[in-house]
């Protein structure tokens, strides 16, 4: 049932349904995202090359929240310096070249998109799934 407001009143009305509505979507999008830097940080643990398995465990997540914006870094804490090299291959030390390993852009790839979908029926739905 409808709410009776004056007209004093609807400006005020309108100012708190909006919050609501930004609250709401922004919970919804801050769980999702959570989901899917979840989802790529297992991804990428699956499909890292495995020589003695460290490399692969080494990867984690880091979730950071400034005043409007939640980041989630996923990053290799054990070896680091490998990422960039098996991702995109390197030089060898005597000449030639070691091909890459692609396995961090395409867990981003399949996931991404889906993420995007997923934010847009969101902010359509005022932060229902």
């Amino acid at each position: 049932m409808a709410k009776a407001v004056t007209i004093e009143q609807l400006a005020a009305e309108i100012t708190q349904a909006i919050a609501d509505y930004t609250d709401d979507v922004v919970q919804a999008i801050e769980v999702e995202v959570e989901a899917t830097a979840n989802a790529v940080l297992e991804d990428i643990k699956a499909n890292a090359p495995k020589r003695t398995g460290e490399y692969a465990k080494g990867w984690s997540r880091r979730k950071s929240k400034s005043s409007h914006q939640v980041t989630h870094i996923i990053h290799n804490t054990k070896r680091p310096q490998l990422a960039h090299l098996l991702e995109h291959g390197h030089a060898k030390k005597g000449g030639g070249r070691v091909e890459g390993r692609p396995h961090i852009r395409p867990a981003v790839d399949r996931h991404i998109p889906a993420m995007e979908q997923r934010i847009k029926q969101i902010i359509e739905r005022g932060g229902a799934v």
